[in-house]
């Protein structure tokens, strides 16, 4: 199984970005996806997530009305648009992929992508 993330970079605060997390080796059309960040020295946190039909998604508080998460279970993809970017989302952003996350999506992973970096500048 592999998920690899994608689309990262440097971008000034108020920009957008999407993030891509193409996987490889599972049947993902099963799988809840979940988007997670780790800034320099602090835990890692839940940003978003998808159930596996699409109908369900989850955010943190922080970034509500700000991304969208997405998937094309044609495409084994998820997606994660972040618009109005700000300093404070600056970190690396990984994708995830569980057969059967908490009810929250905020655990139960199976399968985690590299990470992909996240820059913003203000």
């Amino acid at each position: 199984v592999q998920l690899q993330a994608s689309g990262g970079g440097l971008v000034q605060a108020g920009d957008s970005l999407r993030l891509s997390c193409a996987t490889s080796g599972l049947t993902f059309s099963r799988y809840g996806m979940g988007w997670f960040r780790q800034a320099p020295g602090k835990a890692r946190e839940f940003v978003a997530a998808i159930s596996w039909s699409g109908r369900n998604t989850y955010y943190r508080d922080s970034v509500k009305g700000r991304f969208t998460i997405s998937r094309d279970n044609a495409k084994n993809t998820a997606y994660l648009q972040m618009n109005t970017l700000k300093p404070e989302d600056t970190a690396v952003y990984y994708c995830a992929a569980g057969l059967g996350p908490s009810s929250d999506y905020k655990a139960g992973y199976d399968y985690w992508g590299q990470g992909t970096q996240v820059t913003v500048s203000s």
